[in-house]
C-alpha cells in the first residue's frame, strides 16, 4: 500500500473516531507499520477529527522522527512495544471510547465469554495495568498483555486495538467499546448468561469461515470439562506455554467467580498445595 493511502487511512479513522466520540480534545493515538524501520504515526497536539495527511510524522523505531513538521504522538512508546513485540501487527489505534473507558477506570476486564461476534474476533479483553501516560510505564504495562491480545483495556485510561491494517485496528476499536456497552445493559439487567465451553471451542472451529486467523485455541484441549459452566479464552499463541493466560468462569453453586492465572502461576499454586499436603 503507498504512503499516500495510509496517510488517508489514518486520517480516516481519525475522523471516525473523533465522530463516534471515541476520542476528545487532543486525546488519542494512531500509527501504521511502514517497514522494519520506520513507523508512521499522528502528531503531538492535534485533534484526531480534524487531521490532513500532511500533518503526519515519520519516525523510527525509537521514536525519533525521520519527516514531518510536527512531533510524533507522545505516546509513541506504546506504539513501540506493540510492534516489537509482534511483527504481524502493522497498525496500532488508541483512543478513550467512553463505555469500555469506564470499565477500564472501574477496574472490570471484558472477559467473560458472551457474544460470538467478540470471541471470534477479539476474545477476551483483559486491563493493563495502570501507567502513567507518555512514558515507559504504559508501554511495559501493555507488553504484560499484547503477545496474547488484540485489544486492551487500559487501566485509568482508555483502550489500545492492533491489527494487520489501521481499519481493522480501528473496527477493533468499535468492537470493543459496542462490546462493553452490551455488558453494561447485561448487568444492569441482572448478569450475562455465559456460553458454554463447547460452544466456544465451536467458535474457534468457525474462525477459518470467516476467515479470521486462530494462531492459539480459545480453550486449551487439557483444561479439564466439569459440571459447572466453564469458559476460557486464549486469543495469540504466545512464545512460551507458561506465558498463556487461561481465563476461567464459573457460574453456579459454589466456587462462583473468576480465576486468571498463567500456566506457570497455575502449576506453582498446584506445586504448592501438594508440599502442605504431606
Amino acid at each position: 500500500m503507498s504512503e499516500s493511502k495510509l496517510r488517508a487511512d489514518i486520517v480516516e479513522v481519525g475522523r471516525r473516531l473523533h465522530a463516534r466520540e471515541y476520542v476528545a480534545s487532543n486525546d488519542g493515538n494512531i500509527s501504521v507499520r511502514l517497514d522494519a524501520g520506520r513507523l508512521m504515526t499522528t502528531p503531538k497536539g492535534v485533534s484526531k477529527g480534524f487531521m490532513t495527511p500532511d500533518m503526519l510524522v515519520v519516525a523510527d523505531m525509537k521514536g525519533n522522527r525521520l519527516s514531518g513538521d510536527r512531533d510524533p504522538s507522545s505516546e509513541i512508546l506504546m506504539h513501540l512495544a506493540v510492534y516489537e513485540l509482534r511483527p504481524d501487527i502493522k497498525a496500532v489505534v488508541h483512543a478513550h471510547p467512553p463505555v469500555a473507558t469506564g470499565f477500564a477506570v472501574a477496574g472490570i476486564p471484558l472477559d467473560r465469554a458472551v457474544l460470538a461476534e467478540v470471541l471470534t474476533t477479539l476474545g477476551s479483553i483483559p486491563i493493563a495495568d495502570y501507567g502513567t501516560p507518555s512514558t515507559m510505564e504504559l508501554a511495559d504495562a501493555v507488553r504484560k498483555y499484547i503477545r496474547a491480545h488484540d485489544g486492551l483495556l487500559l487501566a485509568n485510561h482508555g483502550a489500545l486495538t492492533a491489527a494487520g491494517d489501521v481499519m481493522a485496528a480501528y473496527y477493533k476499536m468499535e468492537t470493543i467499546e459496542h462490546f462493553a456497552r452490551i455488558t453494561l445493559v447485561a448487568r444492569l439487567l441482572g448478569g450475562e448468561r455465559l456460553l458454554s465451553r463447547q460452544e466456544v471451542e465451536r467458535l474457534q472451529g468457525l474462525r477459518g469461515t470467516y476467515g479470521i486467523a486462530a494462531p492459539a485455541e480459545l480453550c486449551p484441549p487439557d483444561q479439564p470439562a466439569g459440571a459447572d459452566e466453564v469458559t476460557c479464552q486464549v486469543v495469540r499463541a504466545p512464545s512460551s506455554p507458561d506465558e498463556r493466560i487461561v481465563a476461567v468462569q464459573r457460574s453456579g453453586g459454589v466456587g462462583e467467580g473468576e480465576i486468571r492465572l498463567t500456566y506457570r502461576e497455575l502449576t506453582a499454586l498446584i506445586e504448592d498445595a501438594v508440599r502442605n499436603l504431606r
